[in-house]
């Protein structure tokens, strides 16, 4: 029996410790603060595993990959890449995805929520990633170097997509007509005139 219930949310709780614990929940309340940054947390076990970020500590691997991890929590989201494991799913076009930060990182495409705006222009972003490249065009950086001519570019996947000129790979087929094209905006435009055709014969 669980004889002590919270007044906020009903929980209950066999212990009355339990139940003060869990009404810091309600309250806000912080009382545990980390030395090293400042953020507080209302359970010390939760200052705790917080403090392994700065100690460096990772008690937690991977029994496949080997990769280590601070939090059990990570680790499990981790594991989730080599099961393929996938139970979080978007309602808007059926993408899934392994964890559920990922989800609600990709759902900002549809609802056109962009948080992260460029501090130089103003452009808005939906995730920060995509305003880190963005920042490229501004502070002239291109880190990734052609091998073959050492072109630069700002990202890597402008890199691989020049690199098809020296290769040759041709890597977007149409499916009408089975020409190859090195770009997709290429392939998107000669779809066109396959529309065009069937609007007007």
């Amino acid at each position: 029996m669980k004889a002590f219930s919270c007044p906020d949310c009903g929980k209950s709780f066999t212990l009355k410790l339990n139940l003060i614990i869990h009404q810091k929940i309600h309250s806000g309340e912080k009382a545990f603060s980390c030395s090293d940054c400042g953020k507080s947390f209302t359970l010390k076990s939760n200052l705790i595993m917080h403090q392994k970020i700065h100690s460096g500590e990772k008690a937690f691997s991977c029994s496949e990959c080997g990769k280590c991890f601070t939090l059990k929590s990570t680790l499990s989201n981790h594991l989730k890449i080599h099961t393929g494991e996938q139970p979080f799913s978007c309602f808007d076009c059926g993408k899934c995805f392994a964890v559920k930060s990922n989800l609600i990182r990709h759902q900002k495409i549809h609802t056109g929520e962009k948080e992260f705006s460029c501090s130089e222009c103003g452009k808005g972003f939906t995730q920060q990633s995509s305003l880190n490249n963005h920042m490229k065009i501004h502070t002239g950086e291109k880190p990734f170097s052609c091998s073959e001519c050492e072109k630069c570019f700002p990202l890597k996947s402008t890199l691989i997509r020049h690199q098809r000129i020296h290769t040759g790979e041709q890597g977007f087929l149409c499916s009408e007509c089975g020409k190859y094209f090195m770009q997709k905006s290429t392939l998107n435009k000669h779809l066109k005139s396959h529309i065009a055709k069937k609007v007007f014969s």
